[in-house]
């Protein structure tokens, strides 16, 4: 049985202390570039294996980041999710990941339970939990797409979708704009929609209506809550040219087949467009126009962010600012046979 490389063993074919091998695992920023590359090939030469348990207890530093998110059902959280999850195997970190379900009490739980695990950073999409009280957590915290007051944050400029996604509805010359979002409350980013939105239309002196509904975390109560706003919309507007604008691609998806299944196709009155960009806007019976949310910009962004502060902290002496960084995606509109 082949014999367990030690720090004694690095130590002694480099001729460094058991601790300057131990600074070059937990403190390699104390040492200089030579020293590190002499250690490195050593390690390299005797094969070690690194013991991970080991190294958390020795400095509690985990290589593990918390995620939240509100649910998986909705196509542009698991989108990001997976592009989160690529970001950490290009950074070198793993994630724990919890979905609370907007359900303050179990994300709650979750908060406690990662910082049981010593992460080292959280990245949160779930909107429930204050930023004031994350900012309280005693970690690094980057949000995405949530309001972020007290926290770094990574969001997509909605403001900006919301007018390109209106501004195309008025350029098809729709003669009733609807917009069909939740009721937000004006601190989230996503708000920026519902703004860019009213602004156009009463730009544009085109008569338009909001629906601002909470409409769930599954197919069912989806569909539950779109069907009156349909029903509505089909008494209210019959024989108009309709332009909707849609909140999520998910929704998005389950109008879209309302109305087909109605009328067995998409009638010349029914213009629609979506929000994100997630496989659904692609894969659905007819392709609809979207603003695309930039998921790869988004997670790599907050990932960026995330590892500067938690590297910051990993020094003998670290600078603590009190500064917050936000950084804000550009969107861009995608036409597909909703819109032509």
């Amino acid at each position: 049985m082949k014999k367990k490389v030690t720090f004694a063993d690095i130590a002694a074919e480099t001729g460094f202390s058991k601790t300057t091998i131990s600074r070059y695992f937990n403190h390699p920023d104390t040492l200089t570039t030579e020293n590190l590359k002499i250690i490195e090939d050593t390690v390299k030469k005797l094969g070690y294996r690194e013991n991970k348990l080991a190294r958390v207890l020795a400095n509690g530093k985990s290589e593990i980041i918390g995620v939240i998110v509100p649910t998986l059902y909705m196509h542009y959280y698991a989108d990001l999710l997976s592009h989160i999850l690529s970001a950490g195997d290009a950074y070198g970190y793993k994630f724990l990941v919890f979905c609370s379900d907007e359900n303050r009490e179990k994300e709650k739980g979750y908060l406690k339970e990662l910082l049981a695990y010593n992460i080292e950073g959280l990245l949160v999409v779930s909107h429930v939990t204050p930023s004031q009280e994350l900012a309280k957590l005693g970690i690094p915290v980057v949000t995405i797409e949530r309001e972020d007051k007290y926290v770094n944050s990574v969001n997509t400029n909605n403001y900006q979708g919301g007018i390109d996604a209106t501004t195309l509805l008025t350029e098809k010359k729709c003669e009733v704009l609807i917009h069909i979002n939740a009721d937000l409350k004006k601190c989230s980013p996503a708000y920026g929609r519902i703004r860019g939105f009213r602004e156009v239309s009463e730009t544009s002196g085109t008569p338009y209506c909001e629906y601002l509904r909470k409409f769930g975390n599954d197919y069912q109560e989806i569909r539950r809550v779109l069907e009156p706003v349909f029903q509505d919309i089909e008494e209210k507007y019959a024989g108009r040219k309709k332009g909707i604008f849609i909140s999520n691609d998910t929704v998005a998806n389950v109008f879209l087949n309302m109305v087909i299944t109605k009328y067995k196709m998409l009638p010349e009155e029914y213009y629609i467009i979506g929000f994100d960009d997630s496989p659904i806007s692609r894969e659905a019976v007819i392709p609809f126009s979207t603003i695309r949310q930039d998921t790869t910009a988004l997670a790599y962004s907050a990932m960026d962010i995330l590892v500067k502060l938690m590297n910051e902290r990993k020094k003998r002496v670290p600078v603590i600012t009190k500064t917050l960084e936000h950084r804000v995606i550009d969107t861009k509109t995608i036409i597909r046979g909703t819109t032509k």
